[in-house]
């Protein structure tokens, strides 16, 4: 039968140590954590300026409960796309320096939205091997051919878009990369873009609200603004601690995504609480650099506290820190061990990271404190 295939397929995942396991939450997100009746100091989320239980934040998405409603009712197009999702977009846009943003559910739908709109058969999409799963699936979803170039490695990108006969190329790179926590030459890239004649698409995730001049991202950071070729696409269920996602870019662009975007078309508008969170989030994520120099802080606090240790860090200076460890069943005892001291820190295995690079990933936040990190540190040290 051929349910029957599922089964065997289950059990050879429970026996490579590689099946995933729920845990339901039973806390607001935070550093301190219920996880199935237990509670836990956490490392496990992406909460990275811990505004996701912020009171301002919760204040106002209870304020736009009450004056708008819970649901959207339909599609952006087709009626749901109301005020406060039109003032987010704007405030976006501006926040970041582009012409124009417009709002995703997710930022999964938002790359899935932007790339096949943009290319099809017959284009060429470069990519950098270690993308997030979300950029795999997009380029997929193009049908256009896609070539994936080693981890930062623009040698080889450069030999790639030198031979490509393609009649539109695309470059498409995270700014950071989630399981590494390392950074895109963004630099770089942008300057093969140009001499290429591609578009840049840059997923910023894990930099949007944390990196660059007053959280603005890693555009900012790398000193960078929206051009007429690059587009930028940030999350907000992360350092924003709402959920969405939004792609800025030039008013042509946007225009463009909104016209065959099918992921922005064909779905029910995100609710207004959400976007009513996240303009009093956006204030937050401009008016903290206090967050951000603490987060820095710890950032700078656990690699010291783990020097002259048998742990491997990955080269990270954001708020992503995993540590290698190599083979799933000993970072899952690591994980476990961890769990019985009373602390959350996610087992990340294949396919997840390549073979041989399972990993812890510490997810730091500026709500953490040093002592919070300093119980983390004691517990990785005696484990050692």
């Amino acid at each position: 039968m051929i349910w029957e295939e599922l089964d065997k397929q289950l059990a050879q995942l429970a026996e490579q140590h590689a099946l995933r396991h729920r845990r339901t939450l039973a806390s607001p997100c935070g550093t301190e954590a219920e996880f199935d009746g237990h509670k836990l100091l956490s490392f496990g989320s992406n909460d990275y300026l811990g505004l996701a239980s912020d009171p301002a934040v919760i204040a106002a998405a209870r304020d736009a409960a009450s004056r708008w409603g819970v649901g959207a009712g339909s599609s952006h197009l087709v009626g749901g796309h109301m005020s406060p999702h039109d003032w987010l977009e704007q405030k976006l846009a501006a926040f970041v320096g582009a012409e124009r943003a417009l709002l995703f559910s997710t930022g999964m739908m938002a790359n899935l939205g932007i790339v096949p709109a943009l290319l099809g058969r017959g284009d060429a999409i470069f990519a950098d091997r270690l993308n997030h799963a979300s950029l795999i699936d997009a380029a997929l979803l193009s049908r256009a051919d896609h070539h994936r170039y080693p981890h930062n490695d623009l040698t080889t990108l450069e030999k790639l878009l030198s031979k490509s006969t393609a009649r539109r190329k695309l470059i498409l790179t995270d700014a950071v990369f989630s399981m590494d926590g390392d950074l895109a030459d963004l630099p770089r890239l942008l300057q093969l873009a140009d001499r290429f004649d591609a578009w840049l698409v840059v997923d910023d995730a894990h930099g949007f609200g944390v990196l660059g001049k007053n959280g603005r991202g890693a555009l900012s950071h790398f000193n960078l603004a929206i051009s007429p070729r690059l587009i930028y696409m940030g999350t907000l269920g992360k350092a924003a601690g709402a959920s969405g996602a939004f792609v800025a870019a030039g008013a042509n662009v946007i225009e463009w995504l909104m016209q065959r975007a099918r992921t922005y078309i064909f779905t029910t508008a995100s609710s207004p609480i959400i976007a009513g969170a996240l303009l009093a989030s956006l204030e937050l994520i401009e008016q903290g650099e206090d967050r951000r120099t603490n987060l820095q802080q710890l950032i700078s606090h656990l690699r010291s506290g783990l020097t002259n240790t048998r742990w491997k860090l990955l080269p990270s200076s954001t708020a992503i820190q995993p540590i290698l460890i190599g083979e799933n069943d000993e970072t899952l005892r690591v994980a476990d061990a961890l769990y019985a001291q009373g602390i959350w820190v996610p087992a990340i295995r294949p396919p997840t990271v390549p073979q041989g690079t399972a990993r812890l990933r510490v997810s730091l936040s500026a709500a953490h404190s040093i002592e919070q990190v300093d119980r983390l540190l004691d517990a990785l040290r005696n484990l050692a």
